[in-house]
């Protein structure tokens, strides 16, 4: 009689145990959440970005908010100046999308795109991220100075704090994402 006591105690534990797993991981998916899939998929795979890098960038300039506004003049989910969005459009070869700076999809394709840019410009990903923070002109700079960049492509150092604390912050998203939603650790 006690022996099956303790079992049943020991299932009753095991599924407590499953089940706090369980709303642990729904937990932290509400906390990293996918949302315009089919816009983050799209553009993600047409300009070759992690979709999970795209979904930290959102979460960190916006919180997915398509309405968002800074004050720096920034707009929507991925945080475009009309400067910038005026400029992707033209090395896509595109009419600038005006009036459409806070459209998900319009918003996610050129913040997407210019990742990649940025990527293809300076050959890493943290550095693409501090250039989509701070400027690439600015981190540009900063890759020609020694005191920054040992081999001009990799930042040793980010004098800035609010993009330091930003490329940190897209990093700690990114592991979370790929750990959620891409099986993968690091």
């Amino acid at each position: 009689m006690k022996r099956s006591k303790a079992l049943i105690l020991v299932a009753v534990l095991l599924i407590f145990a499953v089940l706090a797993l369980f709303a642990a991981e729904e937990v932290q998916k509400r906390m990293y959440p996918r949302e315009f899939v089919e816009y983050v998929e799209k553009y993600a795979g047409l300009y070759e970005v992690p979709e999970a890098l795209v979904y930290s960038v959102i979460l960190a300039e916006s919180g997915f908010d398509p309405n968002a506004k800074s004050h720096a003049g920034a707009y929507g989910l991925m945080q475009l100046v009309p400067d910038t969005l005026d400029w992707l459009s033209r090395l896509l070869d595109e009419e600038a999308p005006t009036g459409e700076i806070t459209d998900p999809e319009t918003n996610i394709k050129y913040g997407t795109y210019y990742l990649r840019h940025l990527y293809n410009r300076f050959g890493c990903w943290d550095t693409a991220l501090a250039a989509y923070n701070a400027g690439h002109g600015r981190v540009g700079n900063w890759l020609k100075d020694s005191r920054y960049s040992d081999d001009g492509v990799n930042l040793k150092e980010i004098p800035i704090d609010e993009t330091r604390n930003y490329v940190n912050k897209i990093n700690k998203f990114l592991k979370q994402y790929n750990k959620l939603y891409y099986n993968e650790e690091e």
